[in-house]
Parts: C-alpha cells; structure tokens; sequence
C-alpha cells in the first residue's frame, strides 16, 4: 500500500549503501510501506540487484544505482537520478546508511583510511542531504533519515575509532541544522544512531546495560518511525543501543 503521508503519489525512496545488510532491510522496509526504491551501491551490483528484487515483492519498483558517495559530484548526481527514476514518482525519503567504519588506533590512522571515513559518513551525507533538500521542499513531504553512532554526541574520547566519531557527531549537526532550515516545508530531518547491532564489528556486550546486541528490525523499526511520524517531529536522535552510554 502507498504511505498515506507521501504527498503527490508514494514517492521513491532513496537508500545509500542498499546492496547487503542494514541497507537491504531498510530498502526492503521502505518498499513494504509502498514507497519505489532507489537501490544504491558502491561495488556490489549482485547484491544491489538481489535488495531490489526484494522490494519488488511487495509491488512497488525498484531501481538500483551506482555511486562512490565519498565523491560530492556523484552524490549529487545519485540524489537526481533517484529522483527521475520513476515516472510521476519522485524523490520523497533519503535515508543515509552509507559509510564505511575502521577500528584503528589513533596514531596508526592512515590518510586514506581518514578520509574514507570522513568522505563515507559525512561529506556524502551533506552532499545528498543538500541535493535532495529543494526537491522534498517542493514536494511538500519529504523525510530525510541519517544514520549515526550512539554516544557519538557525549564529546568523549574514542581513540581506536576517532574519525569515525567525528564523522558521525558532524552528521548530527548537520541533521539538526537542516531541520531548521527546513522546518515548515513538510520535510523531517532526523538521526537514528545505532549503538552495538548484531552485524557491528565490534561487539562489546559486557558495556550493554540489555546484554544483548541490538537487531537489525530493531533499528529499521526506529527509521521508519520517523518516516511515518509528522513532519513536526525533526531534528531529533533515536539512539537504538540498549541503554549503551547512559
């Protein structure tokens, strides 16, 4: 069924980095609420292809679409073509998962590995937040959810993953900003930020208040609720993680 809050039609959803794990059930998720889907990937065509073949199950249409998002220019350019992916659709979700994590020590961090981390998590989220910001205006409904990292916000040292947190606390201020300056216009701007999950690469469940790491329904629960929500509801963190850094 159409999302009863999508204005013009269903609209199409966009999710970066859909080909395999959070990705795919966020994409997944997003086709069940009756939204197209434009399927991103980096490198894994097969599995871009397999997410989309996913959400076509449940009637919708799918597309997929490549880009290295740590390039601004293809990110842009991804957001557009999301966008005129399916006649009378358009662009109307953004949910940013894309970006890529490394647990190094701080003084170990590599130039490279810097600015992977850096350009995967936030330049690519301002970049597709920025391209996709006027046409959700101009539609009157749009959400855009990003993805973050629970504690990410506290200001404490995390010396094994510190461009990882850095990216991820300037996602939060991006996100905040953005439902600011686009409050008003029936586009919601907000952050789901997973704590330990049960695909993380690390996995320290003696911290988790819950003993247990969270599952991947759990955080694609969390995005869709702001994706249902009214677009009053902005500029707000939804940390799933177990009472993790309380």
């Amino acid at each position: 069924m159409s999302h009863p809050g999508a204005a013009q039609g269903r609209g199409t959803a966009l999710v970066t980095g859909a080909s395999r794990g959070i990705g795919r059930a966020l994409a997944v998720a997003l086709g069940a609420e009756g939204f197209d889907v434009a399927v991103h990937y980096r490198g894994s065509e097969a599995g871009a292809q397999e997410t989309a073949r996913l959400c076509r199950e449940y009637g919708v249409q799918a597309a997929t679409l490549q880009a290295d998002l740590t390039d601004p220019a293809q990110a842009r350019a991804l957001v557009r073509a999301a966008h005129l992916s399916f006649r009378g659709s358009g662009l109307a979700v953004l949910v940013n998962n894309v970006g890529n994590y490394v647990n190094r020590p701080l003084l170990d961090t590599t130039d490279a590995e810097w600015a992977e981390m850096l350009g995967s998590n936030l330049t690519a989220t301002f970049a597709t937040c920025q391209e996709a910001a006027p046409l959700l205006s101009a539609r009157g409904w749009g959400r855009i959810v990003n993805l973050g990292y629970a504690g990410a916000s506290l200001n404490v040292a995390r010396p094994g993953i510190v461009p990882y947190v850095i990216a991820k606390a300037g996602v939060l201020q991006l996100s905040r900003s953005l439902a600011v300056v686009l409050a008003g216009t029936g586009v919601s701007v907000n952050v789901v930020s997973p704590g330990v999950i049960e695909t993380s690469v690390s996995q320290p469940l003696a911290q988790i208040p819950a003993g247990r790491p969270g599952t991947v329904p759990e955080l694609v629960q969390a995005a869709l609720a702001f994706v249902r929500a009214s677009d009053y509801l902005t500029g707000q963190e939804l940390e799933v993680a177990g009472g993790w850094n309380l």
